[in-house]
């Protein structure tokens, strides 16, 4: 349900469960863990999906077990902490539990149609410990309120127009290649060292 390819130096980590909409299991957030980390020596490493959904959030079957789970946050910081570049090519509806592993990424590229939420208000959870800080560096205080504690589902357009998203691409895994093109021909470590300056 996690396919990993690599060509050269980009990683490309795929959700492979359009069935479920991408719904992610306990097993699956483990298996996206070990696949990040795997993917520390490329120079850049883009987050997809398969279908029209790019993730549902946690499957309903191991929602109970996940509401609390500490592999979100263990997954968002696998995905912070890769030195090259990363980049969320949402080929769909971003929900729940999986906006953690896009906040995580560098670069966020959505299909038209996508749309962003993160209903914790409804749910009765709490985010993930790093993504509030996170939401707010990208799209702003009052827009993470608007997430957080009203509930709201964001347009691809609404997204772009924050700051959540960084490009709108009717191929957001072809986008976001092309994106990885420059860091792709540098030196990892030279990477690494605009990342850290943009920390």
């Amino acid at each position: 349900m996690i396919k990993t390819e690599r060509d050269g130096d980009l990683a490309i980590i795929t959700l492979d469960r359009p069935d479920k909409a991408n719904a992610l299991t306990a097993d699956m957030l483990r298996d996206l863990i070990v696949a990040v980390r795997a993917a520390r020596s490329a120079k850049a490493m883009i987050l997809t999906g398969t279908g029209r959904v790019f993730s549902a959030g946690a499957d309903l079957a191991d929602v109970a077990e996940l509401k609390t789970s500490p592999l979100w946050e263990e997954l968002s910081a696998a995905i912070a902490a890769l030195p090259g570049l990363t980049i969320a090519a949402l080929n769909g509806t971003l929900a729940g539990g999986a906006c953690g592993m896009a906040l995580a990424c560098d670069l966020r590229v959505a299909a038209p149609g996508a749309k962003v939420f993160y209903p914790v208000m409804k749910l009765g959870v709490l985010p993930q410990p790093s993504d509030p800080a996170r939401l707010i560096a990208l799209a702003g205080l009052s827009r993470a309120k608007l997430i957080l504690l009203a509930g709201a589902k964001l347009t691809a357009q609404d997204a772009l127009a924050c700051g959540l998203l960084d490009q709108i691409a009717d191929d957001p895994v072809a986008a976001a290649t092309a994106l990885c093109g420059d860091a792709l021909a540098a030196d990892l470590t030279h990477v690494s060292a605009i990342k850290a300056m943009l920390q």
